[in-house]
């Protein structure tokens, strides 16, 4: 019976991917994996390991998400141990649990190898908490990926007045449409933002603005990029270790 590990490859620093998720890669016999896992963890890999390319931009997807899903489990009936690597976590807007689900519906044995999440890594690594006391207790996990031409939005912006921190997750191409509804149910022109782009990597880069500018600002800024609103951005300044080298 093969083995299949829907596993998280972390927020793109390989020092920050799992040992678990690391013996299961040098183990495995094919590996599955998406654009946003870091390419250089696949030199882990044994000899002789296939790699199925099945990721997915904006618009540009190497294969709809029910192929993958398909592919997956073609691959559990001609391998021992199959890895599906994910970037960041499995189930945060990963499409783990569909895949999942999938895989039991066909009785495939599967495991859930949990990474860690860009949603809160790549905060960090730019020294932005998502939490801080006396300035945020709670925060909120969005997806940025919504269509803009999409006719009802699933995403409840009017709860998101009282927030204290929100993080979108592959919102760039959204970040006019983020910074007009936080502004229409209330948040303030002037509330920070910043937008975080290939978080954890050397090539790391972080602009800070307002709702009010930030799209100015970062008209020209690389993809993969996360966005943070909150007033946990205002805490860089003295948190940001990653750029200082400590």
């Amino acid at each position: 019976m093969s083995n299949v590990y829907l596993t998280g490859a972390g927020p793109g620093d390989m020092d920050l991917m799992t040992v678990k998720a690391l013996r299961v890669i040098t183990q495995a016999d094919v590996i599955i994996y998406d654009r946003l896992a870091n390419p250089d963890i696949l030199q882990k890999a044994k000899d002789g390991c296939e790699f199925v390319y099945v990721g997915k931009e904006d618009g540009r997807h190497s294969m709809p998400q029910d192929q993958i899903n398909e592919t997956i489990y073609q691959s559990s009936l001609k391998h021992e141990n199959v890895v599906r690597l994910k970037g960041g976590d499995p189930f945060v807007f990963g499409r783990g649990g569909e895949e999942a689900a999938y895989l039991y519906e066909r009785n495939v044995k599967f495991e859930i190898i949990p990474g860690i999440s860009a949603s809160i890594a790549v905060p960090a690594y730019a020294g932005i908490p998502v939490t801080h006391r006396g300035v945020a207790v709670s925060f909120r996990v969005v997806t940025g990926h919504e269509s803009p031409n999409k006719k009802t939005s699933q995403i409840p912006w009017e709860n998101f007045k009282t927030d204290d921190t929100i993080v979108f997750l592959m919102g760039l191409h959204n970040l006019s449409k983020i910074s007009k509804k936080l502004m229409e149910v209330g948040k303030p022109s002037d509330y920070p933002i910043a937008v975080i782009s290939k978080g954890t990597t050397k090539d790391q880069s972080v602009i800070v603005g307002t709702l009010e500018n930030i799209v100015e600002k970062a008209k020209d800024a690389p993809t993969p990029a996360l966005i943070i609103v909150g007033r946990v951005v205002e805490l860089r300044e003295q948190l940001k270790w990653f750029e200082n080298g400590v």
